[in-house]
């Protein structure tokens, strides 16, 4: 990686002058190299771009907004890069409320809407251009030479289908706005800073829930692009089958490499970080630091999922035979946690509640658990009790979208204490995780880990399983893996 030039950035945006970077081995620009770079560069302005195909979209969502807070001023900032070490920064990702309602996804941008009449006009703040007159573009660690272009205003405006200003006139703007102001917090401490003393944290927060709970039902748009994320996250799951061979071979970390590949090529990266989990580290729920063998005859519990370059993710659990077929014991768990997701996609339907999946999926599991002599009956007492969840642990699904688990700031009445919609989505992932170190389990039980996970759109007449393209049926994946290793 290149050193970043031989000045540090800009301050907001190229208002500061570059400052000289400690050992940037040429600390001082001559004046005819300044006049130099300033000169001979093409006009790149582009004049033919159509919106982007969810503008349609984020302008309705914008609309709804507006409708729930009229006569309040609401800002949603897309966040700001943060630092991974010393100069170098994390990958940027744009908050999940300001793509939601924007479609852009840069940093720094701001989405303000003001109250105006019976509703609010909608500004996007965005950086513009790298300047080329003062040397930011290429003085600057975040100028345009170092990181890319960017889109101007104008290009923008035509992009995303609404007003676009320069994000730099936006803390003025902020301090001196009046009247009831409501903030996304936790993304951009600039933002917040200019709104210190004009909102209150709860009322905050009702904006916050609101804008989760906006995302509850999916439009088209969404629909199509968790499909896409389930499509290629099949491919992803084929791709490491066919790897298994060179896994053994390494790590763990083969595995979560072979899908991530798939995840760039076909996406915008993995929509949370892979779970790669040979043998025992199966019964760690979030097992990732993905560093331990690939044996023969111990399951992999691969939890992974690609997100789309819209930012939208694919949440999919298979546990898979290392050596391509189910040991008695672990087919005899296999086909428990199997028989628990079909009792729960079965409960998924428009009128169901929300809870009505786990209930049926934990309640089949512990029949299996009672009916294995693990745990003392009857089942209605364990049940009573959460005894299953010793083994059982976590609960059986989430709402999915743009985030892995979307939705999280939904109030409980209208998520997990409320009624499934055509439009939601969301997992069905049952399992059962006996740990190495559980005495009052058969030592045979030990270190294995099942779980299987699909993604469920609840549709007008039940649902549709979006990720069914991979194989549940304990034959069905030992059939599949032998096709694909050939």
């Amino acid at each position: 990686m290149a050193e970043q030039g031989d000045a540090d950035g800009t301050g907001e945006a190229g208002q500061q002058p570059a400052k000289p970077r400690k050992n940037g081995v040429a600390p001082q620009v001559s004046d005819e190299l300044a006049e130099n770079m300033k000169q001979g560069w093409a006009d790149t302005e582009r004049h033919d771009l159509e919106p982007v195909p969810q503008a349609e979209h984020t302008a309705r969502r914008r609309a709804a907004l507006s409708a729930r807070f009229p006569g309040e001023r609401l800002v949603v900032p897309a966040g700001r890069l943060k630092t991974r070490s010393n100069d170098t920064e994390y990958p940027f990702r744009a908050a999940v409320e300001y793509a939601y309602l924007t479609g852009d996804q840069t940093e720094n941008g701001v989405l303000v809407l003001e109250p105006a009449g019976e509703g609010h006009d909608a500004t996007l703040y965005l950086l513009p251009r790298s300047d080329r007159e003062n040397g930011e573009f290429w003085l600057s660690g975040q100028g345009e030479l170092w990181v890319g272009r960017r889109n101007s205003l104008t290009e923008a405006a035509r992009l995303y289908g609404l007003p676009v200003e320069d994000i730099r006139t936006v803390p003025d703007l902020l301090r001196g706005a009046s009247g009831p102001v409501r903030v996304v917090r936790g993304h951009d401490t600039v933002v917040e800073e200019a709104l210190r003393d004009k909102v209150t944290a709860e009322r905050d927060e009702e904006f916050r829930e609101f804008l989760s709970e906006m995302r509850l039902v999916k439009d088209d748009f969404e629909i199509a692009e968790l499909t896409r994320a389930c499509d290629s996250t099949a491919r992803g799951f084929e791709d490491v089958v066919r790897a298994l061979d060179r896994a053994q071979a390494t790590s763990e970390r083969y595995i979560e490499g072979t899908f991530f590949l798939r995840a760039r090529v076909e996406g915008n990266d993995v929509g949370y970080g892979t779970i790669a989990a040979a043998g025992p580290h199966a019964t760690t729920l979030h097992w990732v630091r993905n560093d331990g063998p690939v044996r023969p005859g111990d399951l992999l519990l691969l939890d992974a999922g690609v997100e789309t370059t819209e930012l939208y993710t694919a949440d999919v659990t298979r546990t898979l035979p290392v050596s391509g077929r189910f040991t008695e014991l672990q087919r005899r768990i296999y086909d428990a946690v199997y028989e628990a997701q079909e009792a729960g996609i079965a409960a998924v339907r428009p009128g169901a509640k929300y809870r009505d999946f786990h209930t049926a999926a934990q309640r089949v599991l512990t029949e299996k658990l009672v009916e294995w002599g693990l745990i003392d009956g009857p089942v209605e007492r364990v049940l009573e009790l959460g005894l299953q969840r010793r083994w059982t642990l976590h609960g059986t699904g989430h709402m999915l979208g743009m985030d892995v688990h979307d939705c999280a700031a939904a109030r409980r009445e209208t998520y997990v204490d409320g009624t499934l919609e055509p439009g939601m989505c969301l997992t069905v992932e049952p399992g059962l995780y006996f740990q190495a170190d559980d005495l009052t389990v058969p030592e045979e039980y030990r270190g294995i880990g099942v779980r299987i996970e699909d993604d469920i759109l609840v549709t007008e007449d039940g649902n549709v399983n979006l990720s069914a393209a991979l194989p549940r049926r304990a034959d069905d994946v030992e059939r599949w893996m032998a096709e694909l290793r050939g």
